[in-house]
């Protein structure tokens, strides 16, 4: 009888476990606007249901030579080439996994067209490590983004 309740108990909570999203209190402490690393652009980090994302709001250069707005041009998908990269989506489904830590998302980058499946660290509440990979984290690049402070 004792097993059949440790049993019970123990389906449960796997149960229960896997519905809900860890959280130690810190998962939102992402979530606002960040400089790159570079300084071209600003990222507005969103939380939509339990994963969070990021668009581009603003960049440095936002016009190309012609003075029009930059597109998304290096896009693989012919559809997607005439998009503003103003407004572009390329932080996309990072889940909090504890430690000021955000997984299983990816990032694209506009500049050359790429997705990299990618991760974030938050070294301190105004410093964001992003790190974008393919394959396996150690075949990859860390960015540093800064927080852009309220005025």
């Amino acid at each position: 009888m004792k097993k059949t309740i440790v049993i019970i108990f123990a389906i449960t909570f796997a149960a229960l476990n896997s519905s809900f999203t860890f959280s130690d209190g810190n998962d939102n402490k992402i979530l606002g606007t960040w400089l790159n690393e570079s300084g071209k652009a600003k990222v507005k980090i969103v939380k939509r249901g339990t994963k969070f994302y990021g668009k581009i709001i603003w960049l440095r250069d936002p016009n190309d030579e012609s003075g029009k707005q930059k597109l998304d041009k290096e896009n693989p998908k012919k559809e997607l080439k005439t998009k503003p990269i103003v407004g572009l989506e390329i932080l996309k489904g990072f889940k909090y996994i504890g430690d000021k830590k955000w997984e299983g998302g990816t990032i694209y980058d506009p500049e050359n067209g790429k997705t990299y499946d990618c991760n974030i660290a938050m070294k301190d509440n105004n410093t964001l490590k992003i790190r974008g990979y393919i394959g396996i984290s150690l075949l990859g690049r860390t960015t540093v983004w800064s927080r852009v402070k309220k005025k």
